[in-house]
């Protein structure tokens, strides 16, 4: 049996889960990371000694994966419970969306639609068989559910918010999903809940690693693989750095344009066009640290096309200002096609771009509130999720005998995020560990 150890690519809480079982189980790993620190899309950046988030976490209080390792981490106590206000800007108007209370005063519909849309979400979590819904799309499946009203005024601006051009190609599982993963995360008296992790995603990322690193494991940060190494048909080694590091098997848990960029030039053309019919938008966050709040919102929805962002996650009114010296922290999220021309921006220039939006939504805004501004970009962010995507999704096992995939394009029925990332992770390293075993 072969002492190498198996390869992983990539440090997010996929890779990281995955190295976590294999080190637990005696079996030797070694990570890549092409970034300076772990943690993925989780990744943090330093604020005044404080790690915060570069695109907006949280975890719903039905997350059990996330919630499981936690515990098994001993680290139990650092989960915090928090009651989250969400809500929707719509013509020109804030709506508080957190309760049915609030549903019932959602003066955008009228009151036979405000029904509607209670039921809509009712029946969506009443789905048992998510395959039943696999051949229709979103759009389909809410005018179903809601009509078209409801569908005009909630559901089509997030659908173009959040997938833009592909919006009318959105499976209806994936909307299913999130309405019933939204809808469990409740407190005791029925409220809306939400949790975080004392220090950020961050500190969870780094104390998985610690372990991992304490168990024998070896993390290479700033490395980035180049090239995955295939001798005699078999994945053997990868190249970092211009360096050769053989390994017993390669993981590689990546976004799927990245692997696929690692892959050897004589890879079978159709796995090659597998890997590509799946499309990605990228993600651009601008982080405003503001002297006021902006909203009581923790979680807006914006559904007025003339807003460039489809979100605007004011953190602090999740994690207490308390934490990050007295500043209130804002999220401005979209996602687009890496070709958009916000995306193509640079830091001032999306500051410069965002100010005279956030003036027009908050009149009393004033640009002399920012204290500092981040802007980050995730080039792959959101793998788009189309009908029959399960005839989509390649497999764990690839056609390179001894090369591994796991990534969050493989999540299915959910929706990537940091819970299914573990899951699948765990997941992944248990085979392998089963299969060194046998």
């Amino acid at each position: 049996m072969s002492s190498d150890p198996i390869l992983i690519i990539g440090a997010g809480f996929t890779g990281l889960s995955a190295a976590l079982e294999l080190v637990e189980a005696g079996i030797p790993v070694e990570m890549f990371e092409a970034d300076a620190e772990v943690g993925g899309l989780a990744g943090s950046f330093d604020l005044d000694g404080t790690p915060l988030e570069k695109f907006y976490h949280h975890w719903f209080t039905n997350d059990e994966h996330v919630m499981g390792l936690i515990r098994e981490l001993g680290l139990e106590e650092r989960i915090l419970l928090r009651p989250s206000r969400t809500g929707m800007y719509y013509a020109n108007r804030f709506h508080r969306l957190s309760s049915p209370l609030d549903l019932l005063r959602f003066s955008a519909l009228p009151l036979i639609d405000r029904i509607r849309l209670g039921l809509l979400t009712l029946r969506a979590r009443g789905v048992k068989d998510w395959k039943a819904l696999e051949s229709k799309s979103a759009r389909e499946w809410l005018l179903e559910l809601g009509g078209a009203k409801v569908f005009e005024v909630v559901w089509e601006p997030l659908l173009q918010g959040k997938f833009g051009p592909y919006a009318d190609e959105v499976s209806a599982v994936w909307f299913w999903n999130k309405l019933k993963l939204r809808g469990g995360s409740r407190g005791d008296k029925g409220e809306e809940q939400l949790a975080y992790f004392e220090g950020g995603f961050a500190a969870l990322a780094e104390a998985m690693a610690k372990r991992i690193q304490d168990l024998g494991g070896t993390l290479h940060l700033s490395s980035p693989v180049e090239e995955i190494l295939v001798e005699e048909g078999r994945a053997v080694a990868v190249r970092s750095q211009g360096k050769r590091y053989r390994g017993q098997r390669v993981l590689c848990t990546t976004h799927l344009p990245q692997f696929q960029k690692m892959l050897p030039s004589d890879t079978d053309p159709a796995y090659l066009q597998q890997l590509e019919a799946i499309p990605y938008l990228g993600n651009v966050c601008l982080v405003l640290v503001l002297k006021q709040s902006l909203s009581e919102l923790y979680w807006m929805n914006v559904n007025d096309p003339g807003f460039p962002y489809v979100g605007i996650i004011e953190h602090t009114n999740l994690e207490p200002t308390g934490s990050y010296g007295g500043k209130h922290i804002v999220y401005l999220s979209k996602y687009l096609p890496r070709e958009d021309a916000l995306y193509q921006m640079d830091e001032a220039e999306a500051l410069a771009f965002s100010i005279p939006h956030l003036q027009r939504m908050f009149p009393d805004f004033d640009p002399d509130w920012i204290l500092e501004a981040k802007l980050w970009k995730a080039p792959y962010s959101q793998p788009v999720v189309q009908k029959n995507y399960s005839e989509r999704i390649p497999a764990f096992d690839t056609p390179i005998p001894e090369l591994k995939l796991c990534s969050m394009a493989q999540i299915y029925p959910e929706d990537r995020g940091t819970n299914y990332a573990i899951r699948e992770g765990r997941k992944a390293g248990r085979l392998l560990a089963e299969r060194k075993r046998v």
